[in-house]
Parts: C-alpha cells; structure tokens; sequence
C-alpha cells in the first residue's frame, strides 16, 4: 500500500492509501477507527473528511439544523416572522436590497460599470450583511479610484468568470483592506441569489461544523477559488437536504445557516421574544 494523502481534520486523523484493487482510507478519532473503500480517490478522500468532521462536539447533522430551525420558525421559510419587515425578518430586507442594486445597476450594465461607487456603496449600508467595520472600508473602496475596476469584476464573477474576477476584485480592494469574502460575496448574491452565495466566514463554518460539511476545515481568508467552490458545494448540498422545506433561492439558505449557525440557546426555546432577537445577535 502507498500512502497518498494523510492528516488532521480537527480532532480526526485521516489517511488515503493505494491499494491493489483500489483505494482504501482510515478515520481515526481517539481510540476509534473506521475504514471505508472507494474505486475512486477523491470520492473517497470527500468521504473520509465528511466523516471526520462529525467528530465536531457541535455537530448535529442535517436533521438536528432542520429541526432547530422549525423551533424557531415554525412555518419555515413561509413563517411571517422569518419574512418581516421587522426585528427577527430574515427575507424580505435582503430582497428590498437586491430591488435597489437591480434598479440602480442591473448586473448586464456593471459589466462596463463607470463612476458607480457612491451608488453601489448605498447598496452595501442598506443590508446588516456587512460589519460596521467593513461598511467603513468598502465606502473608502467605493470612492477610490478603483471602485469601477471593483464593480466590473464582480458583476464578471457573478457571471461566471470566477477565478480571474476573484483576483481582480482583490487587487481592487487590498489597498484599502477590504479585500474580504463578506465584501466580494455581497454584488454576486443580491444580482443572483439563485446562483451565488454570500460568506460569513464564522456563522457559516459554525454551520459546516454542524450538519459535518468539510468547508469547515477547508476555508481560508485568502480569496482562493477552491473556498467559494466549497462554499457553493455546502449550499447545494444544504437546498438538497432542505427540499421538504422548499428553500425559494439562496437568500433562504444564507437565512438557514444563519440562524442554525448563530441563533442563541433563548432563541431556540423562545425565551425572547422576535423584536429582541436581533439585539441579541452581532451583524450578520
């Protein structure tokens, strides 16, 4: 057998070796062992991590964040409170967001956006995605002389063109040290919910920590590609395991990993009461 790939995934040791007949892996967590075989590497070497993360103390698995999620909203994502306008409403400030970013600059027109800035930075202050901090360093970013540079990549990253807008978006925002996922995630969401996905960092490894994804493991602050693809595969793989629910685009998602991955103990049991939930709760 030939060693192909081994090491820690939190508390977890895991190795990928080449067997005679195929592949073979070990999961290793204190005193316990598991073996798994695959015909195929990466298959297996996915399946040795998914495995590994259940060995998280928060883990609870799809069925426990379904279920803390109907403890808190009832009627799931039709729930009024999930929907309102007011403290504990998840939707509809977001959509009320994508409206304005649609009607100041549809995604087709920020392909060759020109002196765009101020306009997009009112997009940025209109939703709590954002922290106070980073609300700061993106306006700075927006008045800056490559705020167009900024706005035209993401609108190509939103499109499809991933890799080289990502690295475009960087070098736009680095001098102003606004160069986070919280800030390039936030255009590509709002243009396009159904394909996108916002990142916030914390919440969202709490999530993967949860339900056993490996994106808990596998980001990283750097603006790498392979983070966003992780992130993309753990969304998928969330609407997936949400269809009884039936999840209406990606904005109902980031709300589902948001709450399953922050909302408080006295959230869950109903100890306080919606208006006071948000005060309760850091920026999104």
């Amino acid at each position: 057998m030939r060693t192909l790939k081994e090491g820690s995934v939190g508390k977890a040791f895991v190795r990928l070796v080449e067997t005679k007949t195929g592949y073979a892996g070990l999961v290793e967590i204190g005193s316990k062992r598991k073996t798994f075989q695959d015909q195929n590497k990466d298959r297996l070497w996915e399946t040795l991590q998914r495995e590994a993360a259940k060995a998280n103390p928060y883990f609870v698995g799809y069925d426990g964040a379904h279920a803390r999620f109907l403890r808190i909203f009832p009627d799931g994502f039709m729930s009024q409170v999930y929907l309102g306008d007011g403290e504990g409403g998840e939707r509809n400030y977001k959509l009320k967001a994508k409206s304005r970013l649609e009607d100041k600059l549809p995604l087709q027109k920020a392909r060759q956006a020109t002196n765009a800035g101020e306009e997009i930075a009112g997009i940025y202050q209109a939703t709590n995605l954002l922290s106070p901090f980073e609300k700061m360093r993106v306006r700075d970013a927006l008045r800056g002389p490559k705020a167009d540079d900024f706005i035209r990549a993401a609108a190509e990253f939103t499109c499809g063109d991933r890799r080289r807008s990502l690295a475009e978006m960087e070098r736009a925002l680095k001098p102003y040290e606004a160069a986070k996922w919280t800030v390039v995630t936030d255009l590509p969401f709002l243009w396009r919910p159904d394909m996108h996905m916002f990142l916030k960092p914390t919440v969202t490894q709490k999530f993967a920590a949860r339900v056993g994804h490996p994106f808990q493991h596998q980001y990283s602050t750097a603006l790498e590609i392979a983070v966003y693809e992780s992130l993309l595969d753990l969304t998928a793989e969330t609407r997936s395991k949400l269809s009884t629910l039936a999840p209406r685009d990606n904005i109902d998602i980031q709300s589902f990993i948001w709450v399953v991955g922050e909302y408080t103990r006295e959230d869950e049991e109903g100890l306080v009461s919606a208006p006071a939930m948000r005060e309760l709760r850091p920026t999104k």
